[in-house]
């Protein structure tokens, strides 16, 4: 614990001296070249056999590093169901995911609420950053022992979750709305995958893996599929429409979680940034530098080698979020968020035309699109709201809509 304040003392200035030099100047963007996405591939068949291997092996070796699964078992068991939550409105079920490997496990826990209206419901899956007990007040569910970041607000003291800190995040996660839209809404604690703090990887799942390259990212995005495992199981759940939705760094998970497994049919991204959905060689905002020097656990290794050499990467992240093809993407920015490159973020998504259009899906417009206005083209959509970095109820109400697009 004392290592730890020690680091966040030490990365304070760090912190300030980067937000104070950053570039939010449009004019100052350098002059960058984007890698193609499609390269030689012609067709989808080119996409799917060759292009999309290539891709995905670069983001392994120079972004988020490759998580090593062999020899992993997993096993699941629901620990416990409840059919009146939501006022009797959903059944919550809170399942342990036990992971195993050379005779090392770990476990974690996905919270689960289901509309009880339907034998079998789509469902939003997502992490959280302070415990699944704080995405609801209801008084059953399991507070983990992991540890979590203090925050005074959500009565979050010595890095222990308590019974003081339910439902402090429930206004990201609108459970009764999204039962009323006739989805279920899973959850699962990103520091019961991986704490978000640099210790050399010596906890998490990190601990029963072995040598591997993968980053904190990579491990969150690991427990994400390890969810739709579980979905496959569960007849209540219709495990052809799963949606993935991460906020922030949560985000960028959810994004290369979606990249590597294609069970998930939409993948929602909400003002993930640099190293999610903004394009890098931007340097805009938050850079890959700023990044790797404030999270070095986030990412490989590899990454650092860019840090003032975004020119140099041989991917970018309209690649990363092309890998999403032709699966439904959606792609979320605040207007009072630069840190997190609104204008390198639609971009990106503009930037997946090509792969889209090889499945004759129709192109987006590279104009900037207005304030508070969801754009959507087939199975991509877009929003710019007002407002600061957060996830809000319109927010919600334009995921929501575009799922019901998707799915209905």
């Amino acid at each position: 614990m004392k290592h730890l304040l020690l680091v966040i003392i030490l990365l304070s200035p760090i912190l300030m001296n980067a937000q104070r030099n950053t570039n939010y100047d449009e004019s100052k963007v350098p002059k960058f070249e984007l890698p193609s996405v499609l390269e030689k591939a012609k067709n989808t068949n080119d996409w799917e056999k060759g292009r999309r291997a290539e891709i995905l092996a670069q983001f392994e070796s120079e972004v988020y590093g490759k998580t090593n699964l062999d020899g992993l078992e997993t096993s699941f068991k629901v620990v416990q169901t409840h059919n009146d939550a939501c006022d009797g409105m959903a059944t919550m079920k809170e399942v342990k995911c036990t992971l195993t490997k050379g005779g090392k496990s770990h476990s974690f826990d996905i919270i689960i609420f289901l509309p009880n209206s339907k034998p079998k419901a789509p469902i939003f899956l997502g992490l959280n950053f302070y415990g699944n007990q704080s995405i609801s007040d209801d008084k059953r569910i399991s507070l983990s022992q992991s540890w979590v970041p203090n925050k005074e607000a959500f009565n979050i003291l010595d890095n222990k979750i308590n019974d003081a800190s339910r439902g402090t995040r429930a206004y990201r996660w609108p459970i009764k709305e999204i039962i009323e839209r006739g989805y279920g809404l899973a959850n699962i604690y990103c520091g019961d995958l991986d704490p978000d703090f640099d210790d050399g990887f010596q906890n998490g799942v990190h601990s029963i893996l072995g040598e591997t390259t993968m980053g904190t990212i990579g491990a969150w995005a690991l427990g994400l599929s390890k969810a739709m495992d579980y979905f496959e199981q569960d007849d209540a759940i219709d495990d052809r429409k799963v949606a993935i939705l991460g906020h922030s760094r949560l985000g960028k998970a959810a994004l290369w979680a979606s990249a590597q497994d294609e069970r998930f049919a939409i993948t929602f991204s909400n003002e993930s940034g640099c190293g999610g959905a903004a394009l890098s060689k931007r340097a805009y905002g938050e850079t890959v530098k700023v990044i790797n020097t404030s999270f070095p656990h986030w990412f490989s290794s590899s990454f650092k080698a860019y840090n003032n050499n975004e020119a140099s990467l041989p991917v970018d992240q309209h690649q990363l979020l092309s890998l999403v093809a032709p699966r439904a993407l959606y792609v979320a920015s605040a207007e009072g968020d630069q840190w997190s490159d609104p204008r390198g973020e639609y971009l990106s998504l503009f930037y997946t035309n090509d792969v889209y259009q090889l499945y004759s899906k129709a192109p987006l417009t590279n104009d900037s699109p207005q304030i508070n206005v969801s754009r959507t083209s087939g199975p991509r959509g877009y929003h710019i709201r007002s407002g600061k970095h957060e996830v809000e109820p319109i927010d919600w109400n334009y995921f929501l809509d575009f799922a019901d697009s998707q799915f209905n």
